[in-house]
């Protein structure tokens, strides 16, 4: 297929709609849906085409690419009644953006297969900015030919674009970095509150750490969101939570004991209980600094 062969995006949401966006920036026809319709006037007025349901959106293109939310919402979108699987053209490739288990993917791929439909699952990490700048990591998982031909489409979202393995490898990989991703930013979050405990200037105590032992990417964003105490959604706390017990159910599978996996999710348990599960996952330290007194802020 060519670069200039037709792209479906399912799912506008705040990491799908400037993916598909960038997609539609570098030249390919691209034709979205999304649950909530009002998502897609952007894309329309900027020149997609609107489909009326999942199924219809895959009958229409080459390629369909969906990010989503769990695995229950991708299974219906691909399996239901008017989904992707039942109506995409033979010799189509199915690009599976979500951050959920490996197993619903090996599942979607398999009925894929059975209609002459590639599958790749390919998710995603970098966040908004990285989904709005084009410069996604992206994981993938398929077969290598398939691999090469979404290659150009996978460019139009992301910088970082590895092939892990088969099928399902994008999702372990997905998992592994989000649940390490939760546990560095528990330590973070301890860290900085032990510092503005004892008076250390935050922003200050930041840079020192970054040049240190312990930084790290959520060390780094400290300062864009809690030092500014702005905790507005981007990856939000529910959304890391289903991440981290996905992690953390395939390790039971596995046999890997996740001590601290299971740490951060009892973190992130605590602050969704105190009504933060909406807001952006910097908001993990909010409970820690209401227990002890402090606010970590700073300019």
């Amino acid at each position: 297929m060519s670069e200039r062969a037709a792209v479906g995006f399912i799912g506008l949401g705040l990491m799908g709609g400037p993916m598909a966006k960038n997609i539609l920036k570098s030249g390919f026809p691209l034709t979205v849906y999304n649950r909530t319709r009002a998502r897609t006037a952007a894309l329309a007025e900027a020149g997609a085409e609107v489909a009326e349901t999942p199924g219809a959106l895959a009958a229409e293109v080459d390629f369909v690419c969906s990010c989503i939310t769990g695995p229950a919402d991708v299974a219906e979108v691909y399996l239901g009644d008017d989904g992707v699987v039942a109506n995409a053209r033979p010799g189509a490739v199915l690009v599976e953006m979500s951050t959920i288990d490996p197993g619903t993917h090996r599942q979607i791929a398999e009925a894929a297969a059975a209609r002459g439909v590639d599958y790749l699952d390919a998710p995603v990490s970098g966040g908004v900015t990285g989904a709005e700048a084009g410069t996604l990591a992206i994981m993938t998982g398929g077969a290598p030919a398939v691999f090469e031909q979404a290659r150009p489409v996978l460019d139009a979202m992301g910088e970082n674009v590895v092939l892990m393995g088969p099928v399902g490898s994008g999702a372990v990989a997905k998992l592994i970095n989000n649940m390490m991703a939760a546990i560095t930013n528990a330590g973070v979050a301890e860290g900085m509150v032990i510092g503005a405990k004892c008076g250390l200037d935050a922003a200050q105590l930041q840079q020192v750490l970054m040049a240190s032992a312990a930084s790290s990417f959520m060390l780094r964003m400290l300062p864009d969101f809690t030092l500014r105490r702005n905790f507005d959604p981007g990856f939000t706390i529910d959304n890391q939570t289903k991440d981290v017990n996905l992690a953390n159910d395939l390790a039971r599978e596995l046999g890997v004991p996740t001590m601290l996996g299971a740490v951060a999710a009892q973190l992130l348990r605590s602050a969704q209980a105190e009504g933060l599960g909406d807001r952006h996952i910097a908001a993990v330290i909010q409970p820690l600094e209401r227990l002890t007194g402090v606010e970590v802020r700073g300019e």
